[in-house]
């Protein structure tokens, strides 16, 4: 628990909601776009509350009704993934509420199109550094990090796409085409800017070159990590070297980096990132 909860990881899940909040209000709902997932769910309910109600509050309810929608999944997740994962997506969910109330919604950008797409790039960033925290932002988030878990072909950023098409289609139906085309580029925009920041969703491939033999049981041992490797030899000074390959997330990358370096200050290191589709027997640690 001590690890699960650094203050690393509540310093991402403050500042990747407070950014996600951001983005929101500033860009996208001050131009009467809708977000998706969850908290484009909530907006539709209170757009649809004050056009159909007498409901006149003096500040943003969304955040309220996002948290509403979020204490269900939040309990379903308590039962199936880890505590701590939960318990910093409470925060994120908690921040957001707050965020969500106190941040304006007045536009700060005439042009529609560039808002939502500033807009959509700024949250995306922020909910992919909460779930780099090993956390959520709530809603679609765990519901991906589940189905993700499971089927490492798919991506969080996929699970909110798809929720989305029907979520803008009801927009659509509620509202009218313009909202809902607008609203659906802003779902592909943030769905990219959230898969590239969320780093546990980027695998990597490292290739190590070192004559420490114990780096090897090191990534296997501490990182829990398959290590393939063979005996080469420099070409300069002819002795001997290990050159390993292992795969891992985007996340691992600067740890054991650091540890590599503290072991053989002489290893050389070649990172080889955007892999596309790794198969076979290679574990996505999610939360």
């Amino acid at each position: 628990m001590k690890n699960a909860l650094n203050k690393r990881d509540i310093g991402l899940v403050v500042i990747g909601s407070i950014i996600f909040a951001l983005g929101c209000n500033l860009f996208i709902v001050s131009t009467d776009i809708y977000s998706g997932g969850i908290v484009g769910t909530s907006q539709v309910i209170r757009s649809l509350l004050i056009e159909h109600t007498s409901l006149d509050p003096n500040f943003d309810i969304a955040g309220i009704i996002n948290m509403i929608i979020n204490v269900p999944l939040l309990v379903i997740a308590l039962r199936v993934l880890k505590g701590p994962f939960v318990y910093k997506t409470v925060l994120s969910v908690a921040i957001q509420t707050v965020a969500f109330s106190i941040i304006p919604t007045d536009p700060i950008i005439d042009d529609r199109l560039a808002s939502l797409i500033i807009g959509a790039i700024v949250s995306g960033v922020g909910a992919g550094l909460v779930l780099t925290a090993k956390a959520s932002a709530g809603g679609n988030d765990i519901t991906g990090m589940l189905l993700l878990s499971r089927d490492p072909k798919t991506s969080v950023g996929k699970v909110n796409l798809y929720y989305n098409i029907v979520l803008y289609i009801l927009c659509a139906i509620f509202f009218d085409i313009e909202t809902a085309i607008y609203s659906v580029i802003q779902s592909f925009v943030f769905s990219f800017a959230l898969d590239k920041t969320h780093l546990q969703n980027i695998e990597v491939s490292l290739m190590i070159f070192t004559r420490n033999k114990d780096v090897k049981k090191m990534i296997i041992n501490d990182k829990h990590r398959g290590v393939t490797y063979w005996q080469g030899l420099g070409a300069y000074t002819d002795k001997e070297t290990e050159v390993l390959v292992t795969i891992l997330s985007k996340y691992e990358v600067n740890d054991i980096r650091q540890k590599i370096k503290e072991m053989d200050e002489h290893a050389f290191i070649i990172c080889f990132e955007d892999l596309g589709s790794v198969d076979g027997n290679v574990e996505k640690r999610l939360i």
